[in-house]
């Protein structure tokens, strides 16, 4: 008995040296994105990205859209991809064996002409092509028609029918803000070194209004469950992936909205299933081999290249999407374990990847800490005042990091206008640490 009562004294230690230690790297992320907010929002005071437009180095950008039983929402998804606003790109929409009515969809609405075979250049292995067609009303949009092969494979296959140097990768239920790829652009023109992969800000779609594919105004949903995600998203976006840009050491990319470098994809074999979560792979992979390979790169995010997406409104939806993302994360981290505190792959091997394990096991600790604290606490084996602490670094810490992450939000891109809408949020940053993030934990253990 008294074994196991030291045991679970040792366990509560390390529960409260964890969220200490959790919590302080918290809040240097989020005073770095604070200091990088500042930097950002005084050199774009003044700039004028029309201009940009006019440079002959700004490169072409092919936008490959995978496409799979998405009937409902995929004419939204082109027609914003349709509407943006940047010099020169085109727009490939590979249909990935969808069963629906997706294909038939993309054959009557945009009136598609089949194309001969010789135009394929088979790069990358990818399931069979059914057949290649050009839109006869938008000639820089291509649609291809693929047996099943999964997303990996459509994007694969969306990268042998590019022609440009870049490519933009776009989920079928995205809609990109008009000024998103000239956003991402600027970064490539204005980069010493050759750019790899660029992210933007992922934004909630959910309650949105749209006119022809368009933000016409933006409003928060009426069910709760998508407003904890709004908070989330805004957390992890704009102090979390933005102070690992500080640092220069961005590792995850969004795979609903994230620019690559083709050349460099091609180079490292494309896209693979050898993870569930394709996006994170990859920008993993690019890391290493151009490290290996001793090569200046960039990979980097930028806060304001934004596209909107739809987020789950169900306990069962989100509970799948939770434990993808978290299987991936552990699969990837995984498969590269041997960059893990290896001085020859820099910042990302010693600190990035031993961070994001570190935060991974946060699904266990949190998930089997919050019971046994406070049984430990009614048995008389904790004091009181470790109860305080326990719950000041879980929860009290949780919610200020939710606050701030709302007060970057308010203090830069003031995408969400009026004062109700940003009480709304602080209350949700406040009610999400109260249980929806202990489900969402409970998800991913």
């Amino acid at each position: 008995m008294e074994i196991l009562k030291d045991f679970l004294i040792g366990f509560n230690y390390f529960i409260g040296f964890y969220y200490a230690t959790l919590n302080t790297f918290y809040t240097i992320l989020l005073l770095l994105s604070f200091l990088a907010i500042v930097e950002y929002l005084k050199y774009l005071r003044f700039y004028n990205f029309q201009e940009l437009k006019l440079y002959p180095q700004l490169p072409p950008v092919s936008v490959i859209i995978p496409v799979y039983n998405e009937e409902e929402v995929i004419l939204r998804t082109i027609h914003s991809a349709l509407s943006l606003d940047y010099p020169y790109f085109e727009i490939i929409v590979v249909n990935d064996g969808s069963i629906d009515e997706t294909w038939k969809i993309l054959t009557e609405r945009f009136q598609l002409k089949k194309l001969p075979f010789f135009i394929y250049r088979k790069t990358l292995q990818t399931a069979e092509v059914r057949g290649i067609y050009r839109s006869l009303l938008y000639p820089n949009l291509l649609v291809v028609d693929k047996e099943r092969g999964g997303k990996f494979d459509a994007l694969n296959c969306g990268l042998n029918f590019a022609q440009y140097p870049y490519v933009c990768t776009v989920d079928a239920d995205t809609v990109l803000e008009v000024d998103s790829l000239l956003r991402l652009g600027r970064k490539i023109l204005e980069s010493e070194v050759p750019v790899l992969a660029l992210g933007g800000v992922v934004r909630v779609l959910n309650g949105v209004k749209l006119e022809e594919s368009k933000v016409a105004s933006i409003e928060l949903p009426k069910k709760a469950l998508p407003i904890f995600q709004i908070v989330e998203y805004i957390r992890g976006f704009l102090f979390g992936r933005l102070g690992w840009e500080r640092l220069k050491s961005t590792l995850i990319l969004s795979g609903a909205f994230s620019l690559f470098n083709r050349e460099a994809l091609l180079q490292v074999g494309g896209f693979n299933n050898l993870t569930v979560t394709e996006d994170f792979e990859i920008v993993l992979r690019l890391h290493k081999h151009f490290r290996e390979k001793k090569e200046d790169y960039y990979i980097g995010f930028l806060p304001d290249p934004v596209c909107w997406t739809e987020v789950p409104e169900t306990l069962g939806e989100l509970s799948k999407q939770r434990r993808r993302w978290h299987l991936g994360l552990l699969q990837t981290l995984w498969f590269y374990k041997g960059m893990f505190f290896n001085p020859k792959y820099g910042r990302i091997g010693c600190l990035v990847m031993p961070f994001y394990l570190f935060e991974a096991v946060g699904a266990v600790v949190e998930t089997l800490g919050y019971p046994i604290v406070f049984l430990c606490y009614f048995f008389g084996i904790l004091s009181f005042e470790f109860l305080v602490l326990f719950l000041t670094l879980a929860i009290g810490y949780g919610i200020f990091l939710s606050v701030g992450g709302i007060f970057l939000e308010e203090m830069s891109f003031k995408r969400y206008p009026r004062w109700s809408q940003v009480l709304r949020l602080l209350l949700y940053g406040i009610a999400e640490n109260l249980g929806y993030r202990q489900i969402t934990s409970f998800f991913r253990f």
